[in-house]
């Protein structure tokens, strides 16, 4: 049997993306670390760092002799559908879009970003704002040269969100988020005050740990490829193929870090599952944010806020945690974490509320991008919709304006997938559960590998191979729609 030879364009190609792969790698690395284990008074020096990498991917990726190697191709014409057509595509769009961007100012926004994080992470720990603002508003003008670099859109906002979400517009997310809001501040007023019972620790932390490590290993975690830390800001990072490293915050008040180790384990299993033949190209990540966010919301609230899953997992947290639990019964305990409770924090937010807390952010990073808003007005007008949407009164900073670190880090544009990433997770769910029968019965008996195959089949092995709307027709049969979802809240919540 003959065996297809790939052209030396190609292979030249791939050469240099594996290059630029080991870059970000090394990126990832110097990220993880400085988030996780890092003195803080090293942030200075990893930022500079942190620029000298980008600035050398950045240079090595937008060469012009990337450019002609994709125009060779180009001229040779690819399979649009096939996985080589699939990589000069994503290559291309990446390629071009990087090309407008000088390398000095990719370097500078790494810097300031590794900056700004520390500055965040001591003005979070002081609620202090004003001493964060400089940062913010650095970032803000950094912001607006790299949208000057692009062409023209209906709105500077576009520019961000494409970045994120390949095609999509803010327009697009302006007509979802009306369909929403509305309703969600419907079910908030009509739940937010349902009489539910506070069940109080403490739940000490080495134990909180335990029972993050048995639902791990039930979803599929392995320690050979896999590890789990502590840090105040949790999130997920695959620095290279093999290499999962998940984060969680742990609080012995109140047994949050179980349902964010689980939504930072959806990121995890996408990225882990991908067709290890991607490694090191533009293919071998998630297809979006979006779609990235729908598998860390259906880990974390359609499979963990499940009564299935508890079914199974409630006697295990009950035997780690006798005092507090022991005299709770299991439909109680899920009545509590499932509730509509408005509070201050996004990442300890309901299913209902936390769609509030984004589209909040959505409108305020508008607002400031177009300078409607003021940097130094921030929490005054945080404070005024925090109140107004969800009818909670904000005491400090740091349980407001500052809870969230990716303003610090230069991700504008990134909120919003949070909520297109909910809309999609349902959209998913309909269609597993046609396919796959009674999950809620698998997750009773601690069976959660049909659905995470499925997930793989469907979603993670493809990378980036398909655009996020085209995947989505090919799982679902359908764009982005809002009504599985609503409808979704509205039968959980009746």
């Amino acid at each position: 049997m003959t065996v297809a030879t790939e052209s030396p364009q190609l292979e030249r190609l791939k050469a240099i993306l594996a290059e630029v792969a080991d870059l970000s790698h090394a990126q990832q690395i110097l990220e993880w670390d400085a988030r996780v284990s890092m003195p803080r008074d090293g942030a200075e020096a990893r930022a500079d760092v942190a620029a000298t990498v980008t600035r050398l991917a950045h240079a090595h990726f937008v060469s012009d002799e990337v450019g002609k190697l994709l125009d060779d191709l180009d001229a040779a014409g690819q399979d649009p559908g096939s996985v080589e057509g699939a990589l000069v595509r994503i290559t291309r769009r990446e390629w071009e879009r990087a090309s407008r961007i000088p390398s000095a100012l990719a370097g500078e926004m790494a810097q300031a970003s590794g900056v700004a994080v520390a500055a965040w992470d001591e003005a979070k720990a002081a609620s202090n704002f004003k001493s964060f603002s400089p940062h913010l508003e650095r970032q803000l003008e950094l912001k607006h040269r790299y949208i000057a670099c692009f062409p023209e859109t209906d709105e500077p906002y576009d520019v961000l969100l494409d970045e994120y979400e390949e095609g999509f517009t803010t327009a697009q997310v302006e007509e979802i988020f009306g369909r929403l809001k509305g309703e969600l501040v419907k079910l908030v007023e009509r739940h937010g005050g349902n009489a539910v019972e506070e069940i109080a620790g403490p739940y000490p932390v080495e134990r909180q740990q335990e029972a993050g490590r048995l639902v791990l290993d039930a979803f599929g975690y392995d320690a050979n490829f896999w590890r789990l830390d502590e840090t105040p800001h949790p999130f997920a990072a695959k620095p290279g193929f093999g290499d999962i490293r998940l984060t969680t915050h742990t609080d012995e008040r109140d047994l949050t870090s179980l349902f964010s180790t689980m939504h930072e384990f959806g990121h995890g299993v996408y990225e882990f599952d991908i067709d290890p033949s991607f490694a090191r190209t533009p293919l071998g990540r998630g297809t979006s944010s979006a779609i990235h966010e729908s598998q860390s919301r259906t880990w974390e609230n359609l499979v963990g806020r499940s009564q299935g899953f508890w079914h199974w997992f409630y006697p295990r947290l009950q035997r780690l945690f006798p005092e507090p639990l022991g005299s709770v019964d299991e439909e109680t305990f899920v009545r509590s974490v499932s509730a509509v409770r408005p509070g201050l924090i996004r990442g300890d937010a309901d299913e209902v509320t936390y769609g509030l807390h984004i589209i909040l952010r959505f409108e305020l990073e508008r607002e400031l991008l177009a300078g409607t808003a003021a940097v130094s007005d921030l929490p005054e007008i945080w404070n005024q919709r925090m109140k107004e949407s969800l009818g909670v009164d904000v005491p400090d900073d740091a349980h407001g304006v500052l809870q969230d670190m990716h303003w610090a880090g230069g991700l504008f544009g990134y909120f919003p997938t949070y909520q297109l990433g909910n809309v999609v997770s349902v959209q998913i769910w309909d269609r597993a559960r046609k396919q796959l029968g009674d999950l809620e019965d698998q997750f009773s008996r601690g069976e959660f590998s049909q659905l995470r195959e499925w997930l793989s089949e469907q979603i993670y092995r493809h990378g980036s191979r398909y655009q996020p709307a085209e995947l989505l027709r090919r799982v679902t049969g359908s764009e982005i729609d809002p009504e599985p979802y609503l409808k979704y809240l509205r039968t959980k919540f009746a």
